[in-house]
């Protein structure tokens, strides 16, 4: 199997009202191609933060982090937006939609940074929202739109590039029951298209649909 990430001793400290917080301390983790990995824990236990470390938005205070044979701590913020636009789908806990944009243009917005032409923008975005079941929410901002509604145009917006790497934060954590289903269900079906996915969740129906998961306490990882 493909190693798509590698962690090695891997560790990541915030400095707060000049007190030392680690959040991540010494992870050691290979993730193989096509798995699904839901990492739980308590919250504040530094999920969210080795979410960021995996896909470029932090950088190690020490260790490392190798994704698809790139040492991210190694490279220049150009870079890792470059990296991040062609290998990285990000599902957000508070969504991240951008409030003047429609569902539609939140999705375009992705593949527009990623140089697109307009008809092929077009038509991947048009065929995201049909696939989650928006196309009727088109030409509505987040704000009209629902909880639920909300999330499936951040998996939409996630997976527009179509990338390898899907990473999910508490993807059910804001949602009912019934929506919260309907998630699991997209992520049962990213995962049998053979993305890897690696998911923050304390949701049950999550860890049992997962390869592996693993625990997060105090910052360090578990099986």
């Amino acid at each position: 199997m493909v190693k798509v990430i590698l962690a090695t001793s891997l560790c990541k400290y915030f400095e707060i009202d000049e007190v030392i917080v680690e959040a991540i301390k010494d992870v050691d983790l290979t993730i193989e191609e096509g798995e699904f990995i839901a990492i739980y824990g308590p919250s504040g236990a530094g999920k969210t933060t080795l979410l960021n470390l995996i896909g470029a938005l932090d950088k190690p205070t020490s260790g490392k982090v190798v994704v698809f044979d790139h040492d991210l701590g190694a490279y220049g913020e150009n870079f890792l937006a470059t990296f991040r636009s062609a290998y990285v789908g990000f599902v957000f806990q508070s969504y991240n939609l951008i409030s003047t944009l429609t569902a539609l243009e939140n999705i375009a917005f992705v593949v527009e940074l990623a140089g697109w032409e307009r008809e092929r923008i077009k038509n991947r975005s048009e065929s995201l929202l049909k696939l989650f079941g928006l196309e009727h929410r088109a030409n509505h901002f987040p704000a009209q739109l629902s909880g639920g509604e909300r999330q499936r145009v951040a998996f939409a917006r996630a997976l527009a590039n179509d990338p390898p790497l899907l990473l999910a934060d508490e993807p059910t954590g804001n949602l009912d029951t019934e929506t919260g289903l309907e998630i699991v269900n997209i992520l049962k079906q990213i995962k049998e298209e053979g993305k890897t996915v690696i998911v923050a969740t304390h949701d049950e129906k999550l860890l049992k649909l997962a390869d592996r998961s693993l625990c997060l306490k105090d910052g360090r990882l578990t099986e």
